[in-house]
């Protein structure tokens, strides 16, 4: 049964009460947004592109016609004046006309929707070109230092993000799968963006722009910052993880599927 908070969020996290200040955090990354604009348009310009669970609108295109879906009052509130506004539905439920739309996309979004396999199908129904979905892979690419901190955020993580595979196939089983190197200094506030700045993920604002927090038990928390916290004051984190610092780059199992007609 599909769950509706008290704003309109139809997934499992509530944004009334994680969704404020999404918006300052999660701003797009212009490398990660020019390889998503490349997948919409892998099949030619796609000039009629929807976006489903659009939030604030990170990733949309500017310079096309887009229609923005999103149950959320608090995230269609904060979506930039520049934007167009958000129609209030659900993936499971496009209120559009078959073939509609050239190309559509979902942002590190599926993996809150009730039923993300009837969203993608409904994606494809209304799509005649590219459904580019932006998700992280449940299998992580890399151990890295948050694991050691607080392995309960990716037990949870893992279990709420669709299975690549899976996604595939419920977009007809015909996609091309993409890895996305997430930057050092990414202004696209995911959890896997802090992989080189460990301090900013001590903020509370950083870490309610990642749903996956509000589902860590507080203890989980308390524990998460006052071991880190320890560790960079000491300068244990750096003897340990300082590589990371290093980094221009990291695999951080962010993904774009890229699913055929």
């Amino acid at each position: 049964m599909q769950t509706r908070f008290a704003d309109g969020s139809a997934g499992d996290a509530d944004y009334s009460k994680i969704g404020e200040g999404y918006a300052r955090i999660r701003q797009p990354d212009p490398r990660i947004a020019a390889q998503v604009l490349d997948a919409l348009d892998s099949l030619g310009r796609a000039e009629r592109v929807l976006n489903v669970g659009a939030g604030a609108g990170s990733y949309e295109p500017t310079d096309r016609d887009v229609t923005a879906v999103e149950p959320s009052a608090s995230m269609r509130a904060q979506r930039p004046a520049h934007l167009v506004r958000a129609i209030d539905a659900t993936a499971q439920d496009l209120p559009f006309a078959d073939d509609s739309f050239d190309a559509s996309m979902a942002s590190v979004t599926i993996h809150q929707w009730p039923d993300y396999r009837a969203g993608l199908r409904e994606m494809r129904r209304v799509t005649t070109g590219p459904v580019v979905i932006l998700t992280f892979d449940p299998v992580v690419a890399e151990h890295w230092w948050i694991q050691d901190y607080v392995p309960e955020l990716l037990e949870i993580e893992a279990k709420r993000m669709p299975q690549i595979p899976d996604i595939v196939e419920a977009l007809g089983g015909d996609a091309e799968v993409r890895k996305v190197m997430v930057p050092a200094d990414s202004i696209d506030g995911f959890g896997q963006a802090f992989f080189a700045r460990p301090e900013r993920m001590l903020e509370p604002e950083v870490r309610r722009a990642m749903s996956a927090w509000s589902f860590v038990p507080a203890e989980a928390v308390e524990r998460f910052e006052r071991n880190l916290r320890a560790d960079l004051e000491s300068g244990a984190w750096d003897e340990k993880y300082g590589r990371f610092r290093t980094l221009p780059e990291f695999d951080g199992s962010l993904r774009l599927v890229v699913g055929k007609p």
